[in-house]
């Protein structure tokens, strides 16, 4: 049976839900939800340049120590769950077999909610790819004509994290999350991602823009944020 509060983020690489979503995994994991994250692939031919300046490197190097990282990074932020797909990057190869095993995930654990890539990323064509891979799991997830008999996924939302060139990729927030209460745990996330040490203080500067946005929407004091874009409405019963 699947818990009764869980969450699903989908990575193509294995430091992006770290730099995007850290801090709404910290947060819902304080709050006791379990946190599952799909990285599809390591990262390992386009985004550890810092490891390939080394000599001898090797591509299963690169992977074992972006596997480390991220584990270490999923271990500060109270990930109950990740997996590696090794599905490759640069162009990540996402085939029938792997939807299908994101279909059985979504059956697996039902997330309250579901976090990946914007629609557009003009500087990583691997981004672009997953959000809709992602995004057509959960809709093959729901049809009763799959797998019948099988409880199906209901309806999670979808929230996009943020690209790293948001303006160029269309991109545009409208929902702010407050992660100043964890933001100690993203940054010791964030400092676990060896690879990528030139991206720490972008990653910093980012929290503390949305930050500054969450508290001109708010009437809180916020310092740290993350921004997503929603993909579907949300349904309320009050507007207040």
């Amino acid at each position: 049976m699947p818990q009764s509060k869980t969450a699903l983020i989908v990575s193509a690489h294995s430091a992006d839900f770290v730099w995007r979503a850290g801090g709404a995994i910290a947060l819902h994991a304080e709050r006791g939800f379990a946190v599952s994250v799909v990285c599809l692939s390591y990262g390992e031919r386009g985004e550890s340049a810092k490891l390939w300046r080394q000599s001898g490197m090797s591509l299963d190097r690169v992977k074992t120590e972006r596997r480390k990282e991220a584990e270490e990074a999923a271990k500060a932020l109270g990930v109950a769950d990740i997996q590696f797909w090794d599905l490759g990057d640069y162009p990540i190869k996402l085939d029938d077999a792997a939807l299908y095993r994101l279909v059985d995930l979504y059956r697996a654990i039902h997330p309250a909610f579901m976090l990946t890539h914007s629609r557009r990323d003009l500087y990583n064509r691997d981004h672009e790819l997953v959000t809709e891979f992602a995004q057509h799991a959960r809709i093959v997830a729901q049809a009763h004509g799959h797998k019948p008999g099988e409880k199906v996924l209901g309806a999670p939302p979808v929230f996009l994290f943020e690209p790293h060139q948001p303006e160029q990729c269309g991109w545009t927030p409208n929902v702010l999350l407050d992660i100043t209460p964890v933001w100690e745990k993203k940054r010791a996330a964030i400092e676990c991602m060896a690879g990528q040490e030139h991206l720490w203080e972008y990653y910093t500067r980012v929290a503390l823009q949305r930050g500054a946005q969450a508290a001109r929407n708010s009437d809180k004091k916020i310092t740290h944020g993350e921004g997503y874009e929603s993909v579907f409405p949300h349904v309320v019963e009050s507007l207040a």
